[in-house]
């Protein structure tokens, strides 16, 4: 066959054949790291649904589709700058960085609640003469600024008669709190589960956690979608929700409890952190994805205290952040609507779901 007619040949066959397909990326952001900076979290369906790669799995079958996951050690601050330069489509963020980032003009919607009541704890040195919350009057006491525990603390120290101005506070991210307090750089923390496994050696001593105390106490983290990839990829970010409310639901469960714990290792903390974070608690009440009255209460809360650290302007409109769609059209599919409770803004059960109804 003479050259021009293998040319002619194959350029018939790339006319059939059509463009390449155009690689759509998928990028998922999570504010945090885990133990000795492991790409993996804990305690919510999100990190449960990156250990066992199951948004991976939902796309295997598309070639065109990439997914990525980016998790960051400066938490909600740090994401949001990467949202802000165009890195990220799909993330988790707690509610204080979310509307801050949200207010100052990032374009993005709170499609899912991912974590509620998330609890605190205070921990000192083992030999400290705190024992209570209002101990920590004059003290140097760790505190990552700027994410969802400042306000949380804010509001554990009102409960308790104290304010910010009666604490030194040291704006410290949680790896090196750990390290501040452990070498007596500061008198206390607050944090997160991380210092339970501490506690369990001897190492730490934790006088009070938010765990039995007020239900409006405690963190609440929020997953999101950028405004620009929700509108050029709806069925793309249906998929992704669906892969999450399915994975909140396997966990929520409590025969599946010790799967969740063991997917969650991969953060690096041992199973016992959260078995005894979790102790007593059901893991259906904290990975409700559902949008209630107290989720939307906790936003508008947090909106109040970010206005009050100067953070944003005006009175943003809460409500309109939320864009349910795709959660309602998840939890129809999957048939879910009636297996979490809905809460008001107390965190009282104003429709009880499956598992309150038994």
């Amino acid at each position: 066959m003479k050259l021009t007619h293998i040319l002619a040949t194959l350029a018939v066959a790339l006319s059939l054949a059509g463009p390449a397909a155009a690689e759509t990326e998928i990028r998922f952001g999570f504010p945090g790291v885990g133990a000795d900076n492991k790409p993996y979290s804990h305690s919510t369906a999100v990190p449960y649904v990156r250990a066992r790669e199951l948004i991976e799995k939902e796309f295997a079958n598309d070639p065109g589709v990439k997914v990525t996951w980016t998790f960051y050690r400066g938490a909600g601050p740090a994401l949001n700058e990467a949202v802000a330069a165009g890195q990220l489509d799909f993330f988790l963020l707690g509610d204080l960085p979310a509307i801050v980032g949200r207010a100052n003009g990032l374009k993005h919607k709170f499609i899912l609640a991912t974590g509620r009541n998330d609890p605190i704890y205070l921990a000192v040195q083992p030999d400290s003469p705190i024992k209570r919350v209002e101990d920590v009057r004059g003290r140097k006491v760790a505190l990552f600024k700027g994410t969802n525990l400042q306000n949380a603390t804010d509001r554990i120290l009102a409960l308790h008669g104290l304010t910010e101005k009666d604490v030194r506070f040291v704006n410290l991210d949680a790896g090196a709190a750990v390290a501040a307090l452990t070498s007596g750089n500061v008198d206390a923390v607050f944090g997160g589960q991380e210092y339970l496994s501490l506690a369990q050696r001897g190492v730490v001593a934790i006088p009070y956690t938010t765990k039995g105390d007020n239900p409006t106490l405690g963190r609440n983290t929020s997953f999101l979608v950028t405004d620009v990839f929700a509108q050029a990829h709806p069925d793309l970010t249906q998929r992704v929700v669906n892969t999450i409310v399915k994975a909140a639901h396997f966990i929520s469960q409590e025969k599946n409890r010790a799967e969740a714990f063991d997917a969650w290792t991969l953060s690096g903390f041992p199973k016992e952190t959260f078995e005894a974070n979790f102790e007593g608690v059901r893991l259906s009440d904290v990975l409700s994805p559902l949008i209630d009255g107290y989720v939307v209460a906790r936003y508008q809360e947090q909106a109040r205290a970010a206005k009050e650290y100067g953070l944003l302007r005006g009175d943003p409109r809460i409500e309109s952040w939320f864009d349910r769609q795709y959660l309602d059209r998840a939890l129809a599919e999957l048939k879910l609507e009636t297996f979490w409770s809905s809460h008001d803004a107390e965190g009282r059960i104003v429709q009880a779901g499956a598992l309150d109804t038994k």
